[in-house]
């Protein structure tokens, strides 16, 4: 079974395969560095480590590579702002970027690379340029593509370039020529402005020309995926294509990969709005890396995702039903062997899970045929007709499930305490919910403690004291869960 996607040049599903035969060779577009990422990044983050993740499943091996841009204007005005160079203000918005993806259980791309770390390719990128004919370089210094080199412009935005008048632009970039369509490639700086002396001048790159050095240093002219999200399929992704085939004479990407907008309670998400939200900022409200994860990604990449918080809520519940059949299965006593209607309702699960995942990534169809499994799996323990081949199989499942959704596995903890500690050394603990900050002060050998308390006091039918016990633990933000095998504890 192969993985079919919609591919954005092409216009159709397309199967996605390497082109070499042996590794897909794959671009990620990632953070700009200038603050904390927000839950419309995180989606279009996610549904990359889903595509990866599926592709391993699939026996695809991958080389993903994903930049982190750190040198563009808001990161300059801002490190202007706080009188640092950008070499201190970006660091810290880089490292909190990588700890928002171990958060979410985004497993890290084989190469990430800074836009800092690579100046002489992009100088080098547009010396090629230069001696075709396609870039030029203005009295003030600054360097453009000229537009009219690339005849394919818009073939993959769909975009007529025939329709752009003179002085129409095609880039949002503040050192744009009003007169001309052509987008800037290198921008010219002063003496005591962030910038580098090259071959071609002082300055610094433009946007798209990071994109397209970073990609063809890792990958090569020509690879096999270029992924982001939708808002950079024009100019940006645009551009890097213009750019980079003008240079070459190389198809740049095979396949285009691109995540819709995520809307916040039906708006586009913006501070203006109150509805703007950092991963952090619904960590310290409680909620669960996992529920925020499986949220942002049960809707499939190229539906238009509306986030609200009864999602999250929904998305809480589903992944503790999900962990409570996994472990009834795990602790449950059967007899051996085999039933036909076990087995083959773990089959079914797992054909509709990857030919869900197969057809485009459709990550709703694919955790609908999961949950039809927790639901006759129950049903099946309850009525005590399964055996131990059909919870094993059952619990291969699980697995597969899984090793690309990445919920079942409770890791929570850690993303809870990181973001705690973070609101503790930025000054911001009245941010945190109540019940979680206290709950951050236990450990989980503390817990186990408490909850062993109340077992004996259950044993020695002091009730009274077992409900003392029960009611601390859940104002300290920590439910338990009693059960034919035993009790279960959880932060909420």
């Amino acid at each position: 079974m192969n993985l079919r996607l919609f591919n954005t040049l092409s216009g159709q599903l397309d199967e996605v395969l390497p082109a070499d035969g042996a590794v897909l060779r794959m671009y990620a577009c990632g953070p700009t560095v200038y603050d904390y990422g927000h839950i419309g990044n995180f989606r279009t983050f996610l549904q990359v480590d889903i595509l990866r993740r599926a592709l391993r499943l699939f026996g695809v091996p991958v080389r993903h590579v994903m930049n982190i841009t750190d040198v563009d204007d808001k990161i300059i005005r801002n490190a202007a702002a706080a009188g640092v160079p950008i070499a201190e203000y970006t660091p810290k918005f880089e490292q909190a970027f990588l700890e928002d993806l171990d958060s979410l259980a985004v497993e890290r791309p084989e190469i990430l690379t800074r836009a800092t770390q690579h100046i002489s390719e992009m100088v080098h990128l547009v010396e090629r340029l230069a001696g075709k004919n396609a870039a030029y370089r203005t009295e003030d210094g600054n360097w453009y593509f000229r537009l009219k080199a690339f005849p394919e412009y818009g073939k993959l935005s769909k975009k007529d370039l025939e329709g752009m008048t003179d002085g129409a632009r095609v880039d949002v970039d503040e050192y744009e020529r009003d007169s001309a369509r052509d987008f800037a490639l290198w921008k010219a700086t002063n003496a005591g402005e962030t910038g580098w002396e090259t071959a071609i001048g002082r300055g610094r790159p433009g946007w798209h020309l990071e994109c397209s050095a970073m990609a063809m240093e890792y990958l090569g002219e020509s690879f096999d995926l270029h992924a982001g999200g939708e808002d950079l399929m024009f100019p940006h992704h645009e551009n890097e294509i213009a750019q980079s085939e003008s240079a070459t004479g190389k198809m740049f990407a095979r396949h285009w990969f691109h995540v819709r907008f995520l809307l916040v309670n039906g708006r586009k998400m913006s501070k203006s709005e109150g509805n703007f939200f950092t991963l952090r900022d619904l960590l310290l409200r409680s909620y669960k890396a996992s529920a925020i994860r499986l949220a942002l990604i049960s809707v499939p990449y190229r539906h238009q995702l509306n986030f609200t918080f009864d999602g999250l809520v929904e998305a809480t519940s589903a992944i503790d039903r999900l962990r409570t059949f996994a472990s009834r299965l795990r602790a449950a006593s059967l007899e051996d062997g085999s039933t036909a209607a076990g087995l083959a309702t773990a089959a079914c699960a797992q054909e509709s899970f990857l030919a869900a995942l197969a057809n485009d990534l459709n990550t709703a169809e694919a955790r609908a045929a999961i949950f039809e499994l927790v639901r006759d799996g129950n049903i099946a323990l309850d009525a005590g007709r399964l055996r131990s081949e059909d919870r094993d199989a059952m619990l291969r499942v699980l697995d597969v499930f899984d090793s690309v959704f990445a919920v079942i596995a409770d890791n929570d903890a850690a993303p809870t305490k990181t973001a705690v500690e973070w609101a503790r050394a930025h000054g911001k603990l009245n941010e945190v919910a109540p019940e979680l900050l206290a709950a951050s002060t236990l450990t989980d050998a503390e817990i186990d403690a408490r909850v062993e308390e109340r077992n004996l006091a259950r044993r020695q039918r002091n009730f009274r004291r077992a409900d003392e016990i029960r009611d601390e633990l859940a104002s300290l933000g920590i439910i338990l869960e009693d059960g034919r095998d035993g009790v279960r504890w959880k932060r909420k």
